[in-house]
């Protein structure tokens, strides 16, 4: 009778056991099955490109190729390493023509800088690239860069990479801080819950130790909300099933893959409005680098910041985050990980993060990217199998970009400072290839971590006096279709205060800062950003035509056909500005922006996704004219400060500022780079400036670093052109006595023939 009363609670207890291990045991046997099998989509930049005459230094050299997850080694010898000294980067490529074969990336010293010394900002630029195979090469072609992982419907931020390419310091920091013995327990460590008790209740430790396991810590984060409801409850329920799962765990998973996907899963704080999640992401986000290339202190930096993410965080914390990983330096010695010796230099290095580090990865870019996805292609998100998507993204322009507007707005806060302004101003930039429609370079705005809205593709303000190319695109366009002989660049128009009625309704506009020109051709009008001359040549063409002109571009705005159309008094995004604009460098044909170049999946073949083609708009010579005037914008005209700073590459553009100094843009364009930059206040309230103050500084920035070392191309031009010499203030045939001559372009018979009479000998 005795043995049946101690048998029955032993049978019941293994039969209690028995349905436990089989229940868990199915639960993480899927949750393994969907961990081994579901990869995330992966987002990729276009592969990056090295160019003799780039303005890069060493040190931004050196932060492209942690963009690209390259392992910095004393002597690289293997594909994926790199190594750094002064004035000369080495680097071993993984893809392309020159793949595994060693490049040097020398770097100008210039005379005034003796060699060793730090270069000023801005002064270095890549001298020479050399392969070891084929000698020097002006174009070298590396990796496509790795953006990041989407999470659909999650606001995370995580790479996932194999246990093999963790780097040693940053897996003993993780073990020595969360569980030493991890590769000696069975998923739960008596000895160190024993331990952890003792000390926490001696205080020995200045800090409370721990008792779960690495193990347990997944169960927790991963498993146990499969099998209870509030799986964060403190309870001895939930405390038991955590600890038997974790031993189930261990007899389904191999110790490595446990602490791989606990390295990968394993939550680090939030940057933003996103979560980050495993070493590797933490690397970049905290420390701008791959994780193969952080050092002793910043792995134990990571590693410390587990135990309590908010508490403990670098960015919020730097004080408490040092102290903790000095702790973990500590641990690793006792580990027998590291010395003492290397422990102490380790604790006397500075806590260095990287501020806008989550910048760097093109959030902005990202969500237009995932909601294209999400839109277009839905089942990607669904699938498990392994989904790579390549889109146009530059990632070296994309830093330049980012640099510029930072760069652009710390300007203007001075500005706005030095006026009683406290009020933060924001901007956006989107460069693209005019001739594939390609996006090359996205900011949404000054900061991601502050704030996720996408500027660029949902900022709606008027685009001000970047829409009087559109007018007299217009204007020549209607000319050209009625045999008008009255309307060429060299046309004259009467540049004074105008009052313009439409429907019973008076309109008067003025020029900036309310100054007047008198008689002027329409190169110079434009030039000059003279919005009377703007509004009489719309009114000349008439203003329903300027509106059907704008209409074909298939923007999601039609601006009203009145007086004010020809001043940009309508809204548009930069999106819509950078489309439009594509009309010109295209001569007449509208090029569609895209951004995602092909995806690649394990369940079929490439797919290339098929984007509009380009859509006529107007003649190609009209186009040409515009683009032609639009040339002395920079020349001569708003945005003639882009040539005093040293940019020589042919080019054409606007600068626009709206009423009451509201919002500031510049657009401009080379044959092969076009940008556009808006600068206002999110509240729609004036910024004060013009685009020449806040918009022009940025896209000069921009476009001196990213077309450094490109050759000079000229803007296209169709065939049959005619030209003449003409007299700038009149737009009559030059003659030998006038002092100020432009070369004019003209459509076939509409050049003038009156040779002016006011300059002679």
């Amino acid at each position: 009778m005795l043995a049946i009363v101690i048998l029955l609670p032993v049978l019941a207890g293994a039969a209690i056991f028995a349905y436990s291990y089989l229940r868990f045991a199915a639960v993480i046997d899927e949750r393994l099955h969907a961990h081994r099998e579901h990869s995330l989509p992966r987002i990729y930049g276009r592969p990056m490109e090295l160019r003799r005459g780039q303005w890069l230094s060493e040190r931004q050299l050196v932060n492209r190729l942690n963009d690209l997850g390259y392992a910095e080694r004393d002597t690289p010898g293997k594909p994926g390493e790199f190594s750094a000294a002064p004035r000369l980067v080495m680097i071993v490529p993984r893809t392309g023509e020159n793949a595994g074969q060693t490049v040097q990336a020398r770097f100008n010293v210039p005379p005034t800088v003796r060699a060793g010394t730090p270069l000023p900002p801005g002064a270095e630029r890549i001298e020479r690239l050399d392969v070891a195979s084929s000698g020097q090469k002006d174009i070298v072609s590396l990796d496509s860069p790795l953006l990041t992982s989407l999470m659909s419907g999650d606001r995370e931020k995580r790479r996932q990479v194999r246990l093999r390419q963790i780097p040693k310091p940053v897996i003993d920091a993780v073990l020595a801080i969360e569980d030493r013995r991890f590769y000696e327990h069975p998923g739960i460590d008596p000895i160190r819950m024993v331990g952890a008790l003792v000390t926490n209740l001696s205080g020995e430790r200045s800090y409370l130790v721990g008792g779960s396991t690495i193990t347990q810590q997944l169960v927790r984060n991963i498993f146990l909300a499969s099998v209870m409801a509030n799986p964060t409850e403190k309870s001895l329920r939930r405390k038991v099933t955590e600890q038997m799962m974790a031993i189930v765990l261990e007899r389904r998973a191999s110790k490595d893959e446990i602490l791989e996907f606990y390295l990968n899963e394993v939550y680090l704080g939030q940057r933003g409005s996103f979560a980050i999640h495993g070493v590797a992401e933490g690397a970049r986000l905290f420390f701008g680098k791959d994780v193969n290339n952080v050092s002793l202190a910043e792995a134990a930096t990571m590693a410390g910041v587990i135990h309590s993410p908010h508490n403990l965080s670098p960015f919020t914390s730097p004080v408490r985050a040092r102290e903790r990983r000095n702790v973990v330096l500590q641990e690793m010695v006792q580990a027998r990980f590291i010395t003492g010796e290397a422990a102490q230099a380790a604790s006397r290095e500075p806590l260095t993060t990287v501020p806008r580090a989550l910048d760097a990865e093109a959030p902005y870019f990202v969500d237009m990217v995932g909601q294209q996805l999400a839109e277009r292609f839905p089942d990607i998100m669904r699938t498990t199998q392994r989904i790579d998507v390549y889109t146009s993204l530059d990632m070296n322009l994309q830093r330049v970009a980012q640099d510029a507007v930072r760069e652009g707005l710390a300007q203007v806060d001075a500005m706005l400072s030095r006026r009683k302004r406290v009020q933060t101003a924001q901007a956006a930039l989107i460069a693209i290839d005019p001739r594939t429609g390609e996006i090359l370079a996205w900011v949404g705005g000054r900061s991601y971590n502050q704030s996720q809205y996408n500027r660029v593709l949902t900022a709606r303000r008027q685009p001000g006096s970047v829409f009087k190319p559109f007018v007299y695109l217009a204007a020549f366009e209607k000319a050209a279709e009625e045999g008008r002989t009255d309307l060429t660049p060299a046309t004259i128009v009467d540049d004074e205060q105008t009052t313009f009625w439409f429907d019973d309704q008076a309109y008067e506009p003025k020029n900036y800062e309310d100054t007047y020109e008198g008689p002027i051709t329409l190169r110079r009008a434009l030039a000059h950003s003279r919005n009377t001359a703007a509004v009489k040549v719309a009114e000349m063409v008439g203003y329903d035509t300027v509106a059907a002109l704008w209409k074909r571009m298939g923007t999601s705005t039609v601006p009203k056909p009145y007086p004010s159309i020809a001043l940009g008094a309508f809204e548009a995004t930069p999106f819509e500005i950078a489309t439009a604009y594509t009309v010109f460098p295209n001569l007449g044909r509208l090029r569609p922006l895209h951004a995602i170049q092909q995806i690649n999946a394990d369940y079929h073949e490439a797919a290339k996704p098929a984007w509009p083609a380009t859509k006529p708009i107007t003649r190609p010579e009209t186009a040409f004219l515009v683009e032609n005037m639009m040339r002395s914008v920079i020349n001569e005209g708003t945005a003639a400060a882009v040539r005093g700073s040293g940019f020589a590459l042919d080019a054409a553009g606007k600068t626009g500022t709206t009423n009451d100094l509201r919002d500031a843009w510049f657009v401009g364009f080379t044959p092969e780079l076009l940008t556009v930059v808006w600068v206002g206040f999110d509240d729609n309230t004036a910024l004060g400036l013009s685009g020449a103050q806040a918009a022009l500084p940025i896209w000069t920035s921009f476009m001196n670093s990213a077309l450094s070392g490109h050759p000079n191309l000229p803007l296209p031009e169709p065939g049959g052109m005619v030209y003449a010499d003409i007299d700038k203030d009149n737009g009559k045939l030059a003659g030998p006595g006038c002092p100020r001559v432009m070369r004019e372009a003209f459509l076939p018979g509409t050049a003038p023939t009156e040779v002016c009479d006011l300059h002679k000998y």
